[in-house]
């Protein structure tokens, strides 16, 4: 059974202040807005080039319990130049670590930021990427399966 991460709903207190956000901070793609049953707002933004989303909610009772803000941390975006990115987030205002090189292997570069909330974000830099993106090495993986 093959089976894939899409959504994260991550918990913030005011989904307007997180929206505008990881929009125009973070850059992240507003997918959906709206009231999808009576009395819930889910905000679906994505990461350019990712296959999964964060979703914003408001009004939904998650039947495993209800996360707080700012208590999620850990979550990881990955670039293929970290410099570069760098630069382009704190030319949006992303208040975010300068990049650290913990070794000298690839995927061993990482900065750190946080949102409005306090949620906790690595950005990792991953070169191979440039050359292998994450979505052609799942899909060569699927046609060989087949």
């Amino acid at each position: 059974m093959d089976m894939s991460l899409e959504v994260i709903l991550l918990p913030v207190s005011d989904v307007d202040r997180a929206k505008e956000f990881y929009r125009d901070k973070v850059g992240f793609h507003v997918d959906l807005d709206g009231e999808v049953m009576e009395g819930v707002r889910i905000v679906q933004l994505t990461p350019p080039g990712s296959g999964c989303s964060i979703a914003l909610v408001d009004g939904l009772q998650v039947p495993t319990g209800t996360p707080q803000p700012g208590t999620y941390h850990g979550m990881q975006l990955c670039v293929t130049d970290a410099k570069a990115a760098y630069e382009e987030l704190t030319a949006r205002g992303l208040d975010i670590s300068e990049p650290v090189q913990f070794a000298p292997q690839d995927g061993a570069t990482f900065m750190y930021f946080k949102d409005p909330d306090g949620n906790g974000w690595a950005v990792q830099e991953y070169r191979r990427r440039e050359a292998e993106p994450l979505h052609k090495v799942l899909a060569d993986l699927a046609a060989q399966r087949q």
